[in-house]
């Protein structure tokens, strides 16, 4: 019925334009008046074409020779130079409607192209999203949308995309979408396009849809998906522009795919060479500090078993305790080691609650005595502190590594200093030595792990992972820490941490 409007319109502008130029030859005359069909044909070329131009041509011809020219109500022209001009109109109708038919139809193409230009650069732009899976769902939104399509799936290989992007009108189109049985149209990048028949397995009572289709996504020849498309119920099918539409798209796909495919083999291949630097870093380190206090340890049992000496008693508290202190230093080396383990692989989350901070710092300055038993420790702590939602243990452990470090690379004798102050809604923590200070060029390496800096003249000391440790559990409870360079004696590390309720 839609293939008939263009030639009802034609005959429909014939009349209009008979019925007018009648009018007017009732009351004037006028020369060359048929002109006024060259109107018509012009307007039904630009409204539905050419044929329907030429058809409107042949009408007006037949038309006015039926009714203006002599004899009226026949298709017989008595005068040779009315038969001539009949044939001349006719012609330049003809040439006159294909010609604004063609025009026509170039400024529908572009119209089309420019279209089809703006939807691949939306879709460009979507993809540009770095998560590979939200940004396949806008873009199947985004051609849903753009075609009027029921529903539109992007599939890839389980490896890259585990689950389809799937956009659908709503449920009914998105369960029509995995419907079996469907009829699958491979379409490439010229727009041509064959189809295969899918039969599979039938729900009882379901009808077979076969209205989906599919084009293929692929990369270096290799097919690594797809896009499935739903018509609406009723639409026609898609026209060649909107298969090439789809093609391109499914070729700007493949591209995006395969990137984050290779992006995928990049960070993996990082993570195995930062994983293997990270154990040839961890045996350099850990081969020193866990072989030293074993060494200790077992040469203090070994002396204590021997039976050939007679030891004192005060002999044998040295070697007990020698065995004691190491054996802490190796539990907290390897301690360490784990904590690191745990943060790296996010199993390490802070079990917070509200904390009184005075008390922390205080409960933590008493444990570490035996550390700082050569350095005497000043504590500033307000009274006015808020309490602070934090995880005690990792925090305690955080000021614990700050103050093992102060003492470790202080002066036998010099202050350590520990202060806690409100700092615009965050709570500040500070620690500060005396001793060697850090480097302008050390401020972030020292945050690593298993980096180990000799300080005035001294060797590397530690596994180098009490900082580091420290700065991702600062990190984990939303704060920051830093080394604070406005001191030029000694070191002083600051962190701090949401003092503002609900922060996490």
């Amino acid at each position: 019925m839609r293939r008939l409007i263009p030639y009802a319109g034609a005959a429909a502008a014939v009349a209009i334009t008979t019925a007018l130029i009648d009018f007017v030859v009732g009351r004037a005359q006028i020369a060359n008046i048929s002109m006024l069909y060259l109107v018509a044909v012009l307007v039904v070329a630009v409204a539905f074409g050419r044929a329907a131009a030429i058809v409107a041509s042949v009408l007006a011809f037949v038309t006015f020779d039926w009714f203006f020219v002599p004899p009226t109500h026949q298709l017989v022209v008595a005068d040779a130079q009315e038969l001539f001009s009949l044939a001349l109109f006719l012609i330049t109708a003809v040439v006159t409607g294909t010609l604004a038919a063609r025009e026509r139809a170039r400024a529908q193409e572009a119209e089309h192209r420019e279209h089809d230009a703006k939807v691949l650069y939306e879709a460009a732009f979507l993809m540009a999203e770095p998560d590979l899976e939200r940004a396949l769902v806008a873009v199947a939104e985004h051609f849903r949308a753009a075609l009027d399509l029921d529903a539109v799936s992007i599939e890839a290989d389980a490896d890259i995309l585990p689950h389809p992007a799937i956009a659908a009108r709503d449920d009914a189109a998105r369960d029509s979408l995995r419907a079996a049985g469907t009829q699958l149209q491979l379409m490439d990048s010229q727009g041509s396009s064959r189809r295969i028949r899918l039969i599979g397995p039938q729900m009882p009572g379901r009808t077979r849809d076969n209205r989906a289709r599919m084009v293929p996504i692929v990369s270096a020849n290799q097919r690594i998906g797809g896009i499935r498309i739903l018509p609406r119920p009723g639409a026609a099918e898609l026209g060649p522009g909107d298969q090439r539409l789809l093609a391109i798209a499914a070729a700007q796909l493949g591209l995006t795919i395969e990137r984050a495919r290779f992006r995928k083999d990049a960070t993996e291949a990082e993570v195995l060479r930062r994983a293997d630097d990270l154990k040839t870093e961890l045996l350099h380190a850990v081969s020193h500090e866990l072989r030293t206090p074993l060494a200790s340890i077992l040469a203090s049992a070994g002396s204590l078993r021997q039976r050939d000496v007679e030891w004192t008693e005060r002999e044998r508290d040295e070697f007990a305790g020698s065995i004691q202190d190491e054996a802490v230093r190796l539990d907290r080396v390897v301690g360490n080691l784990l904590d690191l383990s745990r943060i790296e692989n996010g199993t390490l989350v802070p079990h917070k609650a509200w904390h009184d901070v005075g008390a922390l710092v205080e409960d933590v300055a008493g444990r570490m005595r035996p550390v700082t038993a050569g350095h005497p420790v000043r504590l500033d702590l307000p009274e006015d502190l808020p309490p602070v939602e934090l995880d005690y243990v990792e925090i305690q452990q955080v000021l614990s590594n700050l103050v093992e470090n102060a003492a470790k690379f202080s002066p036998a004798g010099s202050e350590i200093g520990i202060s806690v102050a409100r700092d615009d809604g965050d709570v500040r923590f500070e620690i500060r030595d005396h001793g060697p200070g850090i480097a302008v060029s050390d401020n972030e390496r020292i945050f690593e792990p298993f980096v180990r800096l000799a300080r005035a003249g001294q060797g590397p000391r530690g596994v180098g992972l009490g900082l580091a440790i420290a700065k991702r559990l600062v990190e984990a409870h939303a704060g920051t820490i830093w080394i604070d360079r406005a001191v030029t004696d000694g070191t002083r590390i600051v962190f701090t941490l949401p003092g503002r309720a609900g922060v996490s």
